[in-house]
């Protein structure tokens, strides 16, 4: 019995492409053989596209809508809709007609063959060179050096996901185009696959140079995030060190002027007061450490559960 199937697709004011990109979707995916649904995400349109949404689902069965309270970004609706849809394949494209719903049925053979999450690559891209094209290459590049995780197109929303890695996901601010990355870290098997793009043909694009420095800012939380729950310890060292080495340097600096510390000076008092604090400080951040380490340890073993697949003989 084929998987079912959920095609997630955030909407923000695309109410000329919304009935053509239905069409192609009822054709390519309603013709596979599975139970499926389309959930619709109006990321509060300020258009027409919202009307559009209702006529398409008083005409299918398969339509679901979904209008979030104001506009929350491409993230947040992408989320909505994996937290709405039922099927055990998720697929998310995007409402512009970019992204061609000829290519769910090649994602899906990829799921089928054993992978958990399928990347959209768009190996020939439609769109501006400067505003679109080169900020997507630096954004790739970056990530797959920051990563470790080497994907050609991390932007295109054109994917496909098993149910159980949608559900684990951590999604936020604007890292929908980090869930590769992400699903990996958990240990998702990821496959790529060269997908067809096309020209926007009505509307605008929503997106500019200016999501460059949203990228960034995004992808050092990811690295920092990522790289903290993997070592908690070494963060906690980098900040219990500090006291350490000045607790250090007082005590060198007391015993250099024994003297005063001897007689119970202010100054004395001072230095044995400083590098106590110090100390207490640097047992502070290690003690810390330790405590994330093993809370780290505990949360992984219930959230990805035996480490093991298949014992292979």
């Amino acid at each position: 019995m084929p998987q079912s199937l959920s095609v997630v697709v955030p909407v923000f004011n695309e109410e000329e492409n919304l009935p053509l990109l239905h069409a192609e979707i009822a054709e390519h995916v309603g013709g596979l053989g599975r139970d499926w649904e389309v959930v619709y995400v109006d990321d509060r349109s300020t258009d027409a596209s919202l009307g559009v949404l209702r006529a398409l689902r008083a005409a299918d069965e398969h339509v679901k809508i979904l209008r979030l309270r104001r506009n929350f970004g491409q993230t947040a609706a992408l989320a909505a809709g994996f937290e709405a849809s039922r099927g055990e394949v998720v697929v998310t494209l995007d409402a512009d007609l970019q992204n061609d719903p000829a290519d769910v049925p090649r994602l899906l053979a990829e799921i089928d063959a054993g992978s958990d999450v399928v990347v959209g690559w768009r190996k020939t891209r439609r769109d501006g060179l400067v505003l679109r094209r080169l900020p997507s290459i630096v954004a790739n590049r970056l990530i797959g050096l920051a990563t470790g995780v080497r994907i050609h197109d991390t932007g295109c929303t054109l994917k496909a996901f098993r149910r159980p890695v949608v559900e684990k996901l951590p999604i936020y601010a604007e890292q929908h185009r980090f869930l590769p990355v992400l699903a990996s870290a958990g240990g998702a098997r990821l496959a790529e696959l060269v997908v067809n793009h096309r020209p926007r043909r009505f509307g605008r694009s929503k997106y500019g140079i200016g999501r460059t420095m949203r990228v960034l800012s995004d992808l050092f939380a990811i690295v920092l995030v990522g790289s903290f729950s993997r070592r908690p310890l070494r963060y906690f060292a980098l900040l219990a060190a500090p006291c350490a080495l000045g607790a250090l340097v007082v005590l060198v600096t007391g015993l250099g002027n024994y003297g005063n510390l001897a007689r119970g000076s202010h100054w004395g008092q001072a230095v044995l007061l400083t590098c106590m604090l110090l100390a207490m400080a640097c047992v502070y951040f290690l003690s810390l450490g330790l405590l994330a380490e093993l809370a780290i340890k505990v949360h992984a073993s219930e959230a990805f559960g035996p480490l093991v697949e298949e014992n292979v003989p």
